[in-house]
């Protein structure tokens, strides 16, 4: 089984910064991508960030410039630093892990509050 935790959450006021960790552990031979999404109250899911095995990012427009993920290989753990944050980055983050054979772990999430 594989488990996917998150931390680094909390509340900050606007044009401060965050870093936002995911660690995922047990039976993990490799890992193909690692993302970040986010889902604030009433609106839908969206992508924040994503890290691939060979160390490509996407990001969402919305985030471009200010937000930066990075992975540590070794320790199955990816970051998302956030800069600038506005109150309308506010969220539940969560982290989603992606196995080889399409296996998909997600973490329960982390609340990011950011207030104006």
């Amino acid at each position: 089984q594989v488990q996917v935790v998150e931390s680094g959450g909390g509340l900050v006021q606007a044009g401060g910064s965050l870093r936002l960790s995911c660690a995922a552990s047990g039976t993990i031979s490799s890992i193909v991508a690692m993302s970040w999404y986010r889902q604030a109250p009433e609106k839908q899911r969206e992508l924040v960030a994503t890290i691939t095995n060979t160390g490509n990012t996407v990001y969402a427009d919305s985030v471009k410039g200010r937000f930066t993920i990075s992975r540590d290989n070794a320790k199955s753990t990816v970051y998302l630093q956030m800069n600038s944050l506005k109150p309308e980055d506010t969220a539940v983050y969560r982290c989603k892990t992606i196995l080889p054979l399409g296996r998909v772990y997600w973490g329960q999430g982390t609340q990011v509050t950011i207030s104006s």
